[in-house]
């Protein structure tokens, strides 16, 4: 069952995807210059559903750096 949903809309359309709590679900956004990696999962010893935001390299290129990892919600959450 789905718990999670992603939509990327690009020069074709928009479309979509689903993850459960199981598979959680993640988009990898490229550019020449880098690119983001958002990984959505579920956290059963809490009940909270976490984010994971990054910068990456795509092809070599651009910096990794974690800009955000906690609940969905926020830090307060």
């Amino acid at each position: 069952m789905a718990h999670f949903r992603a939509t990327v809309q690009g020069n074709r359309g928009e479309a979509s995807r689903l993850g459960s709590k199981a598979s959680g679900i993640e988009a990898y956004v490229a550019s020449w210059q880098g690119a983001v990696a958002v990984r959505l999962s579920h956290d059963p010893k809490t009940g909270k559903d976490i984010v994971s935001v990054m910068l990456t390299p795509h092809q070599g290129v651009g910096t990794v750096q974690a800009l955000y990892y906690g609940p969905i919600g926020g830090k307060e959450s």
